[in-house]
């Protein structure tokens, strides 16, 4: 079942700075978990409108601006009527919008297996300890590494994941440094996957293979399925 959502652009301060208790949603469907260490569960993903960031390699641009506002309350309804356990709070970037701190509060409190993915460019040390905080790190090749809150690494657990999107063997090899330098594999799952088209999924597997390095490789399986078909 796939539910799309979309509505008139609003300006990115009326995103942030909305005082009531919604959001804006660019879209909410069912689909299996592509990524991350829920990889293969049917997840429902909550995507929320709007980013601050433009990375080179980015798939959900049409996530950066239209949406549709909705009541908090509303798509925690909407996620439980779909009938699964896990679900999945996307982007976009959602913490751009303040009022995601209390959806991934009371979708925790709704008994639900929950996951964030966030760019790692903003604070989460306020996400409810309950969530799966996905913070992707941005590589060079991304064009946003200087957004990179380096502040956020400490606050990381086994709960967390850590994750690099690579488009080259520059953006591997500053990977494997911070993975050293900051012990990142001792602190949560750290996963290497490679950018679409840059670098091929055989070539990475075969640079963490010599490497010994300890990280997950992974692939995004809704895109093997699917390719870059929206809602899916």
């Amino acid at each position: 079942m796939t539910t799309t959502l979309s509505a008139a652009a609003a300006l990115p301060s009326e995103i942030v700075q909305s005082p009531l208790p919604r959001l804006k949603i660019t879209e909410i469907f069912l689909s299996l978990q592509g990524e991350a260490d829920t990889a293969g569960w049917p997840t429902v993903f909550v995507r929320l409108t709007g980013c601050p960031l433009r990375c080179t390699y980015c798939d959900t641009a049409y996530a950066f601006h239209g949406g549709t506002w909705w009541d908090i309350d509303a798509i925690v309804d909407e996620v439980l009527a779909q009938g699964v356990h896990h679900v999945c709070v996307t982007g976009g970037e959602p913490l751009a919008q303040k009022r995601c701190l209390v959806l991934l509060e009371k979708l925790c409190d709704a008994g639900l297996d929950v996951s964030l993915e966030t760019s790692g460019a903003l604070d989460v040390s306020a996400v409810d300890p309950r969530v799966s905080r996905v913070v992707d790190l941005k590589t060079p090749g991304s064009g946003e590494m200087a957004r990179n809150r380096l502040e956020n690494l400490p606050l990381l657990t086994k709960r967390d994941q850590i994750k690099f999107v690579l488009c080259s063997r520059e953006d591997y090899e500053w990977a494997r440094g911070m993975v050293r330098e900051h012990r990142l594999n001792e602190r949560s799952m750290v996963l290497f996957s490679p950018s679409k088209s840059e670098v091929s999924p055989r070539e990475l597997a075969d640079w963490i293979v010599a490497d010994r390095l300890p990280v997950r490789f992974q692939m995004q399986l809704h895109k093997l399925l699917w390719n870059d078909e929206p809602g899916r």
